[in-house]
């Protein structure tokens, strides 16, 4: 049975599937250097604009043009993409975690240009950040993935990206499925199914949170993302020891990384989560370029849809939200709170130093949230501190 086709990260329907030697695809994804831009207000409302015209035509059954952005981006990619063939590339499908409940599964994938269909690695290797930005996606091109030995078809974004919902009904732990396009050799990507007698999970930001990187400064995530060695980046300290905790006394918990970076550094994120010894989960990701009606996606958006999405998937579950005070995780997670109360445990923020606050933009507004809540709202500079106040809340043992 077919899996489910799905939309883009802006909401937006993919056009037809093309083949693997079609053209697309996203270069300022694969440039941009930190979390989404600010705009200006002009800007803002030429972007609002721009989505209602493209909401007005998909409503009346026709396909909106392209935003000259990502026009420009697509065809720019185009010559990458025919440039990469001639040299011998060829399709590679990067597989990532997914997760799943009764019914269904989110299978996630990316399908690149590689040479020799190398895979990309999550083993412990030295890789300098720009590696990360240097690879050639292909859009639009379907990818077979075989669960239990029966085949689904799912289709790639224009940036490459597979995030495919299919109806498969499996039980509960990790799974493996295998992932394959025309040309490519086969990938794993395991699938962690939630037990739906799971009640208690972990929605885990990732900047500042599991790992310092201050990447709303441009100089700093320039210098993080394109020129650091992957394995001098900082864990937080007692992050991974805290989540270890809250799975040893919620059993079945699920822990998923929700963050607004690149899907072009998910493979350095998961080797980095691993190094660290954080628990295994899915990495919900975007896309930094242009979409069908704005020159930027937003970062925000991506999270507030992410969070929507679990919540509607899995309505019996409370999530304990970490995040941090640098940016907006508190007020991201306090709107999610107003809208979805029955699925929110606790909100737990790590302190920025002093110095790492400078760097990210700012500090919080303090705990005037427990206030207005009935959710305990919890703060501390690191993972100790922040499982000390879930126990004294009764959210731990």
């Amino acid at each position: 049975m077919p899996g489910t086709r799905e939309t883009t990260p802006d909401g937006q329907p993919e056009s037809e599937p093309r083949s693997p030697a079609a053209t697309g695809g996203n270069l300022l994804s694969n440039t941009a250097l930190g979390k989404t831009p600010l705009a200006n207000s002009a800007f803002a409302n030429s972007a609002l604009a721009n989505s209602a015209l493209a909401s007005s035509a998909i409503a009346n059954g026709v396909e909106p043009m392209l935003h000259r952005a990502a026009r420009m981006e697509d065809a720019l990619h185009a010559f990458r993409e025919r440039n990469a063939r001639r040299r011998g590339l060829i399709p590679t499908v990067v597989p990532y975690s997914g997760y799943g409940g009764p019914g269904f599964i989110r299978v996630l994938c990316r399908v690149l240009l590689t040479k020799d269909g190398e895979r990309l690695s999550t083993e412990h290797t030295h890789v300098r950040g720009w590696r990360s930005f240097t690879s050639v996606p292909i859009d639009r091109v379907v990818v077979d993935v075989v669960v239990g030995g029966t085949t689904h078809h799912a289709t790639a974004d224009r940036g490459g990206v597979v995030d495919a919902r299919l109806d498969v009904d499996l039980e509960p732990g990790w799974h493996t499925v295998i992932l394959r396009t025309e040309g490519s050799l086969e990938a794993e990507a395991r699938i962690f199914v939630i037990d739906p007698s799971v009640r208690f999970g972990i929605i885990s930001d990732i900047d500042d949170t599991v790992m310092v990187t201050a990447l709303p400064r441009p100089f700093l995530a320039a210098w993080n993302t394109f020129v650091l060695d992957e394995h001098a980046r900082r864990p937080v300290p007692g992050m991974a020891v805290l989540y270890e905790r809250l799975r040893a006394t919620h059993v079945g918990c699920p822990v998923i990384y929700l963050s607004t970076g690149a899907w072009n550094v998910a493979p350095t994120l998961s080797r980095f989560l691993t190094r660290n010894f954080y628990p295994p989960g899915p990495l919900l990701l975007t896309d930094w370029g242009p979409t069908r009606d704005r020159w930027f996606r937003s970062g925000r958006e991506h999270k507030e849809q992410s969070l929507a999405r679990i919540a509607s998937e899995f309505p019996g579950m409370k999530w304990l939200l970490v995040g941090d005070d640098g940016q907006h995780d508190e007020e991201l997670y306090g709107g999610f709170l107003r809208k979805h109360p029955d699925n929110v445990e606790a909100v737990a923020i790590r302190q920025l130093s002093s110095s790492e606050a400078v760097f990210a933009g700012g500090r919080s507004r303090g705990e005037e949230h427990e206030r207005t809540t009935k959710v305990p709202w919890l703060y501390a500079p690191d993972g100790s501190g922040l499982w000390d106040q879930l126990v004294a809340k009764g959210v731990a043992e």
